[in-house]
């Protein structure tokens, strides 16, 4: 379907890609992996068109389309995000044009006129081509995408640029999901999801009807949805066969019989060179020096990358703290007329390994700040814990680092003791490579920042950790190297992060934040996603859809049969007409439901609104009937959304079925 053929480009002097050609299927499923400064953003943009290689060309069919989404920098504006996302399908907005413009040429003209018939039968030409197109699905597969990459209804006529940077690579994404390319490249798209969004779109393109070339941190999303896995190193392609888990197997197989080749070969030619040293003076032998000289020459050497050191990073052993860590008592907090907390009690105890999770805008971060202390609370007590030492890594921790200091010196200030020793080494593991551990924090980009911020965090001697989405700017190895330091640590830590994979080995417990509800669950994420779906499936095990009855009861016989263009018009009308009429139970009942799922997502809003309230409380009957109001309205959402699902899957069963 897209071929690179024989493909090399040059950054700088430094060869990026050396010839290298690659063929990708209609339904492939490739994750592009590698070390940062590999070249996995350049290759996805040379597919795109977005990049030019030095040599080499991009094959294709004329048919196939290529979809490409950045890691940011994409921001739309002066359009609603409804109108905005609703730009994906032009081809059916063009349509649609045609049409308004064909049914007013039908008013200007007599009935009976040939005009009219001739204008009639291109308007019946333009309805049959909105039906191949779908379009009456348009407006459903428009908020199925939109909520299912976590935005509500209520956000649909909110102007685009109203969004934050993590919100418009949403948007993005959204309006690219719903173009459905053949070939869709994605570069980090789980960086400004939350757990629920990012489960659904693990589920949504699993069932993708095309190609997916992925790059992605998420050990667990690409574990789940890659098929085949395409590692850049030394300028080469490789092609592993398997998931990310079966790449790291299988490379270190290969590596191994690299380096038993590379051996053989170092043996083969120190043998060479020594009888070329030995005999090149003596001429009875030039004939064979000759020989070996020349074979030399042709020898492919074999090239083995250099492994990066592998780094252990241990935390400064921390004193132990009391046995409770901190107590949130009665919390209240808000910003203007945005009620996030009201009476919120927590304790977390030592020994807690706490995983924060919740979809975006449920106070996370905010419940984070608290526990640090940079927030202020309107009302309630927070009491740390007797012997708590605290060290808190948030986004703006990178802002406040001093901007006249080199990397390793920022570092170097908080260290304690034999690790000082080991400063550059840390800083490795955090990809200051080199010369990088030198860098002012002026000349520092973003994601450096973050990352510098996080080692300092990490070196500060403590007994209680809070990190915010730690594992945003680090690559797999940065993150195991995390992840093994936290398995040893022996103190208490909280973290917002959405990358099970990093989650799983290190939490036992996990806390769902939702407007207006706490939940606490025990073990690991996996467990809190198992808990989780046995919950929908209780709540929907009575949900039943009917099938639709009937079917078309005539066929065309498989003989040639010749047909005027009148009659096949007329036969064309006819199954409009029978599938119009099979349809149209199903619409009327998708209607209905898109009725109801948005006369209760009013309703939900109009409870968060009154939840969101500074004297909600106040009124403890009334509290208590909204906050069961608003959970059964929760799970009649989920069950209205299972039955719109389910009808849309039979109309598409009933639509498949007519095109046989």
């Amino acid at each position: 379907m897209l071929s690179l053929n024989h493909i090399s480009i040059q950054f700088g002097g430094r060869t990026l890609f050396d010839d290298v050609s690659l063929v990708i299927g209609p339904h492939d499923r490739i994750g592009l992996v590698g070390s940062n400064g590999t070249g996995k953003s350049t290759l996805l943009k040379i597919i795109s068109g977005i990049n030019q290689a030095d040599s080499g060309t991009i094959g294709k069919a004329r048919y196939v389309t290529v979809g490409y989404l950045p890691q940011d920098g994409v921001i739309a504006s002066g359009k609603t995000l409804y109108k905005e996302v609703e730009q994906a399908f032009e081809d059916i907005m063009l349509v649609q044009d045609e049409m308004n413009e064909a049914h007013q040429l039908l008013s200007s003209f007599d009935p009976s006129s040939e005009e009219y018939h001739d204008t009639l039968e291109v308007y019946g030409e333009l309805q049959h081509k909105l039906e191949d197109l779908d379009a009456f699905r348009m407006k459903s597969k428009i908020e199925r995408v939109l909520m299912g990459l976590g935005f509500s209804v209520s956000d649909f006529n909110r102007q685009t640029e109203e969004f934050s940077g993590g919100w418009q690579m949403r948007i993005a994404l959204a309006k690219l999901l719903l173009q459905e390319p053949s070939v869709l490249l994605l570069d980090e798209p789980t960086n400004h999801l939350d757990l629920e969004s990012l489960q659904w779109l693990e589920e949504y393109l699993r069932n993708y009807n095309g190609a997916i070339i992925l790059v992605s941190h998420d050990r667990a999303f690409l574990d789940s949805l890659i098929k085949k896995i395409i590692a850049l190193s030394m300028g080469k392609l490789e092609v592993y066969s398997g998931n990310y888990s079966f790449y790291e197997n299988e490379k270190s197989i290969r590596k191994e019989q690299q380096i038993n080749a590379y051996k053989n070969q170092q043996r083969q030619l120190a043998q060479t060179e020594r009888f070329i040293e030995r005999f090149r003076y003596k001429a009875t032998k030039a004939r064979q020096v000759q020989s070996r000289v020349k074979q030399l020459e042709k020898i492919e050497r074999i090239e083995i990358e250099n492994d990066e050191e592998e780094i252990r990073f241990h935390f400064p052993s921390p004193q132990q703290s009391g046995n409770v860590v901190m107590d949130l008592k009665s919390i209240c907090k808000n910003y203007g007329d945005l009620n996030v907390f009201e009476n919120l009690n927590y304790t977390i105890e030592r020994g807690d390994k706490i995983a924060i999770v919740g979809v975006n805008g449920s106070g996370k971060s905010t419940f984070v700040r608290i526990l640090a202390g940079t927030e202020i609370i309107q009302k309630g007590e927070r009491k740390i814990g007797h012997n708590v030492i605290l060290s808190y890594f948030g986004q703006h921790q990178a802002e406040e680092l001093d901007l006249s200091k080199e990397a390793i010196q920022i570092v170097d200030d908080v260290a304690v003791g034999e690790i000082r020793t080991k400063l550059r080494t840390i800083l490795g593991s955090f990809l200051f490579h080199g010369d990088d551990v030198f860098k002012k924090v002026s000349v520092l980009s973003g994601g450096e920042k973050s990352r510098l911020a996080l080692a300092k965090m990490l070196l500060h001697p403590a007994n209680f950790l809070i990190m915010d989405e730690p594992t945003n700017h680090l690559d797999m190895r940065s993150k195991k190297v995390l992840q093994d330091a936290l398995m040893e640590y022996e103190g208490t830590y909280v973290i917002v992060s959405h990358d099970r994979a990093f989650l799983d080995p290190i939490i036992n417990k996990v806390i769902e934040f939702s407007p207006g509800n706490v939940r606490t669950f025990v073990g690991n994420v996996s467990d809190y996603l198992a808990k989780k779906k046995e919950e929908r499936e209780t709540a929907t095990q009575q949900l039943h859809i009917p099938s639709a009855s009937g079917g078309l009861s005539s066929q065309i016989d498989s003989k040639e049969i010749i047909l005027s263009d009148k009659e096949r018009k007329r036969i064309d009308a006819d199954k409009r007409q029978k599938l119009f009429k099979l349809l149209l139970p199903l619409r009327e009942k998708l209607e209905k439901i898109e009725n109801v799922i948005g006369t209760m997502e009013k309703q939900k809003s109009s409870i968060e609104t009154l939840m969101a309230s500074p004297d909600f409380f106040s009124d403890g009957e009334q509290a208590k009937r909204l906050t069961r109001e608003y959970k059964e309205v929760q799970i009649s959402l989920e069950q209205a959304y299972l039955e719109w699902e389910e009808i849309n899957l039979e109309i598409d069963r009933i639509r498949a079925k007519h095109q046989k």
